[in-house]
């Protein structure tokens, strides 16, 4: 039996490549930065020769450092940030201009012309109106590259997300394909009917011979033929989706939360989709063998990142670990809530306008009361999501699965399951995109049975229960919907 699933992690800033045996266990790992261009205030965009350059960079620097070749390597997974836009021409193989990046707020007018859109978009597609997705994102490249709208109707472009973009460049250009969580991704893919619509390319004027072909996450996606001759690529999810895999979270209700620079809750609400009246977005999760089953997704702005600010702008401490150590210096907050609304708030306010705020200062609040109130303020968030999603999916949340670089953060994920008042489960292997990716290849190929074999290895480091009791808990999150108030109200004249 082959020793390994190779899986590739294509995220907003890195690109990384992780070697996955039998047991689940991420053995040798090689990483290589992706730089993002930022060529106006809003505007996020990426090289994406630099893109798959890195790919290839990782991949051979991986095969080295596990001392291996790809005669025991089994399939390959992929995984890749969502929503990013590439455009190339088919022939050369060459994009035609910088891919644009999820962040980037540069197509917001087109959004704008086509607010009265906004609800039969959702009916189909279960996102909301924003430059966030591919299908403006598509329709900017057309209108500023040299006769785009001509050459896309001709069927000399072709569009894909970076999934899409990785594998066309893997099988030599054999391969124009995505999957169904890339694809529900775009704002031009149906949910309910499972295949791109006309009537929402028509929207946007997207030709749909641009399109990808839509596959379930275990397909074969072709030979990495670029590489070796054998391997196959098996394997494709965007990466929070491969997330809520990874974490094995294959049945309704199990949710995971992911705590990076934001952080992206999914429950897992299966066969049935929901259609969110709480600005809430529903995706497509995965497909296996024709079976799919959607999510729930929800999204809080500043999650790490509000550690990151304490450390830059206040510099009370030169480490981002450090905050830890800082915020239990004091027992609570003293009564100050943090609200870090420094790009707007998220899910469930949707409002743009909101800066961020501190509220609760007395003359004894020091910098350790202000740390805890940053940390506290990322469970709160969650919660905001969490507590929607289970009134939305009409169900209860036993335990909260997390990764991400945050969840290292135990005073945080004790305060996270103070908070909602339910367990939260930090995996052992925090690699969890990664994990997702490698197991959709594992069931394409048999190298792992089923979800209950994958199960079987999933570990748990371990298991934060609630500490406080729920009329405090309570008490506490009161305040924090008062302060999320106050933060609405207070709005700077321009």
């Amino acid at each position: 039996m082959k020793k390994y699933i190779l899986a590739i992690d294509q995220g907003t800033t890195s690109t990384r490549a992780i070697l996955v045996n039998f047991r689940g266990e991420a053995l040798f790992k090689a990483q290589r930065p992706v730089d993002c261009l930022f060529p106006k205030p809003g505007w996020v965009e990426v090289d994406a020769d630099r893109i798959w350059i890195s790919v290839i960079d990782v991949v051979n620097e991986l095969l080295v450092l596990a001392n291996t070749n790809w005669d025991e390597i089994a399939a390959i997974g992929i995984t890749n940030q969502r929503e990013t836009t590439v455009v190339w021409d088919k022939n050369s193989g060459k994009a035609v201009t910088n891919a644009i990046v999820w962040q980037s707020k540069q197509t917001q007018a087109l959004c704008d012309e086509r607010e009265d859109q906004m609800e039969f978009i959702q009916s189909k597609t279960g996102l909301r109106m924003n430059p966030y997705f591919s299908a403006s994102k598509i329709r900017y490249i057309l209108d500023h590259i040299d006769n785009g709208q001509e050459r896309a109707d001709r069927g000399d472009l072709l569009f894909g997300t970076i999934d899409s973009w990785i594998i066309f460049k893997m099988t030599k250009g054999k391969s124009h394909l995505t999957d169904v969580s890339n694809a529900s991704r775009t704002m031009l893919f149906n949910i309910f009917d499972m295949k791109w619509d006309k009537s929402l390319c028509d929207i946007w004027d997207i030709p749909m011979k641009m399109l990808p072909k839509v596959e379930d996450n275990s397909a074969d996606f072709g030979i990495a033929s670029y590489f070796c001759s054998h391997v196959h690529i098996r394997g494709v999810a965007g990466d929070q989706q491969a997330a809520l895999f990874g974490q094995c979270c294959f049945n309704v209700g199990d949710s995971k939360n992911t705590y990076g620079t934001g952080c992206f809750m999914l429950m897992n609400i299966g066969e049935k989709p929901i259609l969110s009246k709480s600005g809430l977005l529903t995706t497509v999760a995965w497909r296996e063998k024709g079976k799919t089953t959607y999510a729930l997704e929800g999204s809080v702005f500043i999650g790490g990142a509000i550690v990151q600010w304490l450390r830059d702008q206040t510099r009370w401490f030169e480490d981002s670990s450090d905050s830890e150590y800082y915020a239990k210096k004091c027992k609570d907050t003293a009564g100050v809530y943090f609200v870090p609304a420094f790009v707007g708030l998220g899910t469930p306010w949707w409002d743009d306008d909101a800066r961020g705020a501190i509220f609760g200062l007395t003359r004894g609040s020091d910098r350790h009361n202000i740390t805890r109130a940053a940390l506290e303020s990322v469970a709160y968030q969650s919660k905001d999501v969490i507590e929607i999603m289970k009134k939305e999916a009409h169900l209860d949340l036993p335990a909260l699965r997390v990764d991400g670089g945050a969840s290292a953060n135990s005073l945080m994920m004790q305060f996270q399951a103070d908070i909602l008042q339910c367990e939260v489960h930090l995996p052992s292997c925090l690699e969890t995109t990664a994990l997702g990716a490698a197991y959709f290849a594992g069931l394409g190929i048999g190298f792992w049975k089923d979800m209950k074999d994958i199960e079987a290895h999933h570990l748990i480091k371990r298991i934060y229960r609630p500490d406080m009791d729920q009329e405090e808990a309570a008490r506490r999150y009161r305040g924090w919907l008062k302060a999320i108030e106050a933060t609405r109200l207070f709005k700077i004249e321009e």
